[in-house]
């Protein structure tokens, strides 16, 4: 993997966490040459220069495509932000495989002990959000330019977006057990099963029964779980400065 370039500054060294997300993290990553669809994705945190923080410029994100790698890189306060309202696109990061990190620094390391603070019941709107957007989107067959070839040869072959379809049961499921354990399960025991779906070995009645299913347990996981209702926001916004401070500090030592 390449680190994004970016003329305005070094984003390597002002990254404080990188790790795999999407299908490497899961356990369910398909090599090209084993007619994957999948790309290779990274996900990271930086503490931005101190223009961005003081001055008139802002910074918020960087991503860059390159071939099958595919990275985002937010500055702390914009994944703050992101955690804050249960992302579970960005709360994956902090739950990783040890060997699916990247890059962990000290200030990193403290994200990743402090993430209690984002445990909440918040995240059945979120998850369950997120796979509503899926599960309206897997039969519509629009080829969306993101889709490769292979994607597209799927979808023509079996009439749905399998991998929209594997995404909705596994947030489903992740949600669940969330929401039940206050523990996010990043590495799936349910790989297998995933990439069936994924692969197109379950025909659409079969998804649209379990995910039915899985919405009625996630459900009554949120009516049921003794989590908090929100997330402790001042402690974050503490853990944020504190970080942003402690970064800058060390520059100078």
């Amino acid at each position: 993997m390449k680190w994004p370039l970016d003329d305005r500054f070094d984003i390597e060294e002002h990254t404080i966490l990188l790790g795999y997300r999407g299908s490497i993290s899961h356990g369910t990553y398909i090599p090209s040459e084993k007619e994957g669809i999948d790309d290779k994705d990274t996900l990271g945190i930086l503490v931005p220069p101190e223009k961005y923080l003081f001055g008139l410029s802002r910074f918020d994100q960087i991503e860059q495509k390159e071939n099958e790698w595919d990275t985002v890189i937010y500055s702390v306060q914009k994944m703050f932000k992101l955690l804050l309202q249960s992302n579970p696109n960005v709360l994956c990061l902090l739950w990783l495989d040890d060997n699916d990190y990247i890059k962990v620094t000290e200030l990193g390391k403290r994200i990743i002990e402090n993430r209690d603070i984002f445990v909440t019941k918040q995240a059945y709107h979120s998850f369950s959000g997120y796979a509503y957007s899926k599960l309206s989107g897997i039969t519509k067959n629009e080829f969306k330019g993101y889709m490769g070839e292979k994607r597209k040869q799927i979808v023509e072959e079996v009439g749905y977006d399998t991998k929209n379809a594997s995404h909705l049961i596994r947030l489903l499921r992740m949600g669940y057990e969330f929401l039940t354990e206050g523990y996010l399960h990043v590495k799936r025991k349910d790989a297998p099963e995933l990439i069936d779906i994924k692969l197109g070995r379950w025909p659409l009645e079969k998804v649209k029964e379990v995910a039915d299913r899985e919405f009625a347990l996630v459900k009554e996981a949120y009516v049921r779980s003794t989590l908090p209702d929100k997330p402790d926001f001042e402690r974050a916004e503490k853990l944020c400065i504190n970080i942003i401070k402690d970064f800058y500090e060390s520059k100078t030592q």
